[in-house]
């Protein structure tokens, strides 16, 4: 089967595209025909082996994870003979990131309880944009955030997949989002319904002297005491990616800020597929649709991986396998 291969750290132009055995599934397994996937942090940091803790987790010298990918949509091809809730023909969704990765291939074998069905009325390009992102927003906003009517609440990364999936589901409260990304993602930020936005480039959103409820950042790059400031009393911060160095400020200092005012920062442990039903069950309704870009050939992974890292991408930057 054709497939992307990561034989070395290093820059995403060093993925080969090769070919090598269709996997077979074992007793608890569902064998998935993979008909999209889309680009995720994970990849990034999977190529570079970039922070150090990538390393930790997956080699230190070499990677252990030979193909990345982590969101798929696709059809079941088989099943294994303990599987029950899917059979052939099935099509289904996740994020492979709990389970070994691989959805930058045509084929992967994927542990039955973390397999969703693909929502109805969507395409395969559109499902694949969902796991990932959409759980860290659900994850994020509605979980850990505990979003209440009357909020003052602003996204940072709000043009990319967590921002433009969680402003739709900040739709149903009475909350006033603030939005900030870059100048170019400003005008489909605006359209999806954020009540103000902000260029990054331009305004830092910690000096303005404005204070929030909740905070949900995908990209935590200033210090974990700029944040708090900008935090109303009582107010939280939810961070879901970033520097690893702002990260682990924000573990080790965040306690004892919450401790001396109150205000409570933390960093999102992602579930993979906990809740994904949820999102099944809101793009079904018509209340979440995926902003995609493109969908773009499965040989431009590597140039998409790296267009993904410069963060130029709005929404999920997908790949279709039939083009």
């Amino acid at each position: 089967m054709k497939t992307i291969l990561l034989n070395n750290y290093g820059l995403p132009n060093s993925l080969e595209i090769g070919n090598t055995a269709k996997p077979v599934p074992d007793e608890n397994e569902v064998l998935v025909k993979i008909y999209a996937a889309s680009i995720n942090d994970w990849d990034c940091g999977l190529v570079r082996g970039k922070p150090l803790v990538i390393r930790l987790f997956f080699g230190l010298i070499k990677p252990t994870i030979r193909i990345p990918g982590v969101d798929i949509s696709g059809k079941v091809e088989a099943v294994g003979g303990n599987v029950r809730s899917f059979s052939a023909g099935d099509e289904v969704y996740c994020d492979l990131s709990d389970c070994g990765f691989g959805g930058f291939a045509e084929y992967v074998s994927v542990p039955e309880q973390q397999l969703s069905k693909k929502p109805a009325g969507i395409s395969h390009h559109e499902a694949a944009a969902l796991p990932h992102a959409g759980l860290l927003a659900l994850q994020g906003l509605l979980e850990k955030g505990k979003v209440a009517s009357g909020q003052h609440i602003l996204i940072n990364g709000a043009g990319g997949g967590v921002g433009t999936l969680g402003i739709q589901l900040l739709k149903s409260y009475d909350v006033t989002v603030t939005g900030v990304d870059s100048g170019e993602k400003l005008g489909l930020m605006k359209s999806l319904g954020y009540d103000r936005v902000m260029d990054y480039k331009q305004t830092d959103f910690t000096e303005t002297g404005e204070t929030y409820d909740l905070i949900l950042d995908t990209k935590s790059f200033r210090s974990v005491f700029a944040v708090a400031r900008t935090l109303k009393p009582n107010g939280t911060y939810i961070t879901a990616g970033g520097s690893m160095v702002r990260l682990l400020e924000i573990a080790l200092f965040g306690w004892l800020i919450s401790l001396f005012t109150g205000k409570k920062l933390s960093v999102l442990i992602h579930q993979p597929n906990k809740g994904l039903g949820q999102i099944t069950e809101l793009v079904e309704k018509g209340q979440v649709q995926p902003v995609v870009d493109g969908p773009y050939r499965f040989d431009r992974i590597p140039e998409l991986i790296q267009y993904f890292g410069e963060g130029k991408h709005s929404g999920k930057v997908v790949v279709d396998f039939k083009k």
